[in-house]
C-alpha cells in the first residue's frame, strides 16, 4: 500500500516517522506544539472539559473505570462504543486549536473527538480497534497526546506482530485506513511514576 500523502510543508522542523509498514500506515510527529504550549493546553483541557468516569459493557454488565472520558463533536455526532451511547459536548477554543492543527497535518476534516484523561500509569487502554459503525472507515484517526510520556503499541490481528512507540507530550499519531481492520492498539500500563496524560482522538462520524 502506498504511503498517504501528507502536507509536508506544514511540518516545519518536525520529523515524521512511519510506524507501520503493512496493512495500513501510521505516521508519528513527536512535537506539533512547543512544550510550554502543550503544558498550558493540558491544564486548560483538565479544567474546561466535562470529564466523566468511563463506562464499558463487559460480560453483560456496565463497568466504571478510573480513566475519565469526554465525547466532543459537532451536533448530531452521537457515538456508541462498548455498548454505551454518548452525546457530544461542544468544541472549546483549545480543542478547536488542536483540531485545526491535526486537520492541517493530516489533510482531513474531523467532526468529533474522543478524549481520555489518564491520571497515572496505573490507567491504560486494553487491546481494541476503533471500528465502530458510526466511524467513516475511509478516514484516518488523528491521536494527539498531552502530558506524561506513555508507551503505545499496535498488534496485528493475524500473526500477533507487535510494534510499539512512546507518545510524547504534544505529539500526533495519524492512523490511516485500513489499520483498524488489521491491527489492534493499546495504551500500556506502567509501574513507572508518570504525569497525568490527555489523549484526543479526532474522528469523522458518518451522518445520515
Amino acid at each position: 500500500m502506498n504511503t498517504p500523502d501528507l502536507p509536508f510543508e506544514d511540518l516545519g522542523s518536525n520529523s515524521l516517522i512511519s510506524v507501520l509498514t503493512r496493512d495500513g500506515q501510521a505516521h508519528y510527529l513527536s512535537a506539533i506544539f512547543p512544550q510550554d504550549q502543550s503544558n498550558e493546553l493540558l491544564q486548560i483541557l483538565i479544567r474546561s472539559v466535562l470529564w466523566q468516569p468511563d463506562q464499558v459493557m463487559m460480560f453483560g454488565k456496565v463497568v466504571t473505570t478510573r480513566r475519565k472520558v469526554a465525547w466532543i463533536g459537532d451536533p448530531d455526532c452521537s457515538y456508541t462504543y462498548s455498548g454505551i451511547e454518548r452525546q457530544p459536548q461542544a468544541w472549546t477554543p483549545a480543542l478547536l486549536l488542536i483540531k485545526a492543527k491535526a486537520e492541517a497535518l493530516s489533510g482531513c476534516q474531523f467532526n468529533s473527538c474522543l478524549a481520555n484523561l489518564y491520571h497515572s500509569g496505573d490507567e491504560g487502554m486494553g487491546w481494541h480497534s476503533d471500528n465502530e459503525k458510526e466511524l467513516d472507515s475511509n478516514m484516518p484517526i488523528a491521536s494527539f497526546s498531552l502530558g506524561g510520556r506513555r508507551k503505545f503499541a499496535f498488534r496485528h490481528r493475524e500473526d500477533q506482530e507487535t510494534v510499539s512507540l512512546f507518545l510524547e507530550n504534544g505529539s500526533l499519531l495519524i492512523m490511516h485506513p485500513p489499520i483498524q481492520e488489521y491491527w489492534r492498539h493499546s495504551l500500556l500500563k506502567t509501574k513507572t511514576l508518570v504525569a497525568p496524560r490527555i489523549n484526543l482522538t479526532f474522528r469523522k462520524i458518518q451522518l445520515a
